[in-house]
Parts: structure tokens; C-alpha cells; sequence
């Protein structure tokens, strides 16, 4: 086998675990849904809960030591504090809004990385790109149309998972960099804990000063963090991490966009969430501009 069969199939093999990992993230907004806590606490646990086990698959493997001590740590902690800011604002959204929604309008991370290279590295996309990203904002207002027009906690929903996209774009920015310099689990461990602990306090007073609730209130919520905690923490993030690091970022975001495809049948089969005709003709519009915009932007 040649050089570029084995790195063809190597791709394929990362691009494999990139849908694993998404499709176990596709679940996520489901559990929180279940979930009897509030959503910041709810995206606490997942990540405490979560930690422990990381640090000691980090603490087994021999390959996780980081190579650039400085550039590592700068970037693991960007990317813990971005991914707090993600969960953190992405569960309010799933509380707010349909699972679809929220999960979709956060899936639009692929737009927000290309739009980054091009402002921040001067990486004009091109007409193809131009186009596919028209489609998406086509797709995305007859998503958030119906909710626009009626406004009230559904919109903010809406808005609050584009917010969730901005930070996510950061994280998974931020991890590409870091994976450069240490193994996937060394910084899963260390980005989840800050992430738990950037968490922490606003849980905390969010129980205090409006009653969300902190700690599960049943065995079976408990059941549902440490689900949220081993599927999509664990499972999820690690499966991506690994893929971001043999995958050009580009093909990473539109790989991802399994997410949305489980969640809103995992929504339609567990709640009955059925999304309008309009709705379901935007989200297929909104993945296929996606699409053609990560194919526009090499």
C-alpha cells in the first residue's frame, strides 16, 4: 500500500470516529431534556462526572504527555473555557426551544470557522463557499420563522443557539491547536475540569437566586448526568478531539452535522417533537448549505 492510500484510509478511519463521536453528542440535548436539574447544573455534572474517568485513562496511557508544555496549556485552557461557555449557553437553549432547534442553530459552527480563516488568516473563500453559506442563512430563517414571528422563550432559544455555535467554533478552534502539542485524553481531562469548574459557580448561584435545581432530585436523574457524563462527555468529545486532530477542520464541522440528524429524531421518538413543514424544508436547507460551504472552503 502507497503513501497515499494509507493516508486515504487513515482519513477515512478519523472521519468514521468523527460521526461516532457526533452521533453520541446528537443524544445529548435528549438527556438534558431528561434531566430533572437545571440546565447550567445539568452541564456541570456532565462534565464532572466525566472527569474522574478522563484523568484516569490520561494517568494509563503512556502517550498523552504534552510536547510543548506553554502552547498546550494556553490552549487547553481556551478550550475548556470556551466549551464551558458552549454547554453552558447550548443546554438554556435546549430548554428553551425544540431539541432540533437548538441542536441545528448550534451545528452552524462550519460558517463560523470558514468566516474566521477568511478574517483572521485571509483565506478568501470562494463562490462556492458564498453560496452554500446564502443557503444556510435561507435554511436558517425558515427554521427560526415560526418562533421569530411568535417570539417569547422559543426565539430566545433560537438566538441562544447561535451563541452556542459562536463558542463552539472557539472550542473546536482552540482544540485543533492543542491537540498538536498533547494526546487526546491528556487534554479532554484537563479541558473538561475547567470546564466543571468555570461551571461550578454559576450553577451554584443560579440555584440560589432562582431556584434551578442544583443537585438530582431521583436515582434516575442521577442515571441521566452519568449518561450525559459517559455518552457524550467521555464518548463524544474524545471521538472528536481524536478526529480533529487527523482531519482538516473543514471536513471535521460537516462531519458533525450527524447531530442534528440524531437529536431530531431522538426528539420526534422520545417527545413527540415534530418540526413544521416549513421548518423541516429550512433544516434541509440549512445542512445542505452547510455542506456545499465546507465543499466551497476546501
Amino acid at each position: 500500500m502507497n503513501a497515499s492510500a494509507r493516508k486515504a484510509e487513515h482519513h477515512t478511519g478519523a472521519f468514521l470516529i468523527l460521526l461516532l463521536g457526533g452521533s453520541c453528542i446528537g443524544f445529548a440535548p435528549v438527556l438534558v431534556r431528561l434531566s430533572d436539574t437545571g440546565p447550567v447544573a445539568s452541564a456541570f455534572w456532565r462534565l464532572m462526572l466525566a472527569a474522574p474517568l478522563l484523568w484516569l485513562l490520561t494517568h494509563w496511557s503512556a502517550r498523552n504527555a504534552p510536547r510543548n508544555a506553554a502552547q498546550w496549556r494556553n490552549a487547553a485552557l481556551l478550550s475548556g473555557l470556551f466549551f464551558a461557555l458552549d454547554l453552558g449557553v447550548w443546554h438554556f437553549s435546549i430548554s428553551l426551544t425544540t431539541v432540533a432547534n437548538a441542536t441545528l442553530l448550534a451545528n452552524c459552527a462550519p460558517l463560523f470557522v470558514t468566516l474566521y480563516a477568511w478574517l483572521m488568516h485571509r483565506q478568501r473563500p470562494g463562490v462556492v463557499f458564498a453560496c452554500g453559506l446564502m443557503l444556510a442563512l435561507g435554511g436558517a430563517v425558515l427554521l427560526v420563522g415560526p418562533h421569530f414571528s411568535l417570539g417569547g422563550a422559543r426565539m430566545r432559544g433560537d438566538l441562544l443557539g447561535i451563541v452556542a455555535a459562536l463558542f463552539y467554533t472557539a472550542y473546536m478552534l482552540a482544540v485543533r491547536e492543542a491537540r498538536t502539542h498533547a494526546g487526546t485524553l491528556h487534554l479532554m481531562a484537563l479541558s473538561t475540569t475547567i470546564s466543571a469548574l468555570v461551571l461550578l459557580p454559576v450553577a451554584v448561584a443560579l440555584s440560589a437566586w432562582q431556584g434551578q435545581p442544583f443537585w438530582p432530585a431521583a436515582p434516575q436523574g442521577w442515571w441521566v448526568v452519568l449518561a450525559l457524563a459517559l455518552v457524550t462527555q467521555v464518548g463524544g468529545q474524545c471521538c472528536i478531539a481524536y478526529a480533529l486532530a487527523h482531519l482538516p477542520v473543514t471536513l471535521s464541522t460537516t462531519g458533525l452535522l450527524v447531530q442534528p440528524v440524531v437529536a431530531a429524531v431522538a426528539a420526534w421518538l422520545l417527545f413527540g417533537e415534530l418540526l413544521a413543514t416549513w421548518q423541516l424544508i429550512g433544516a434541509a436547507v440549512l445542512l445542505a448549505g452547510i455542506y456545499i460551504a465546507k465543499r466551497g472552503s476546501g
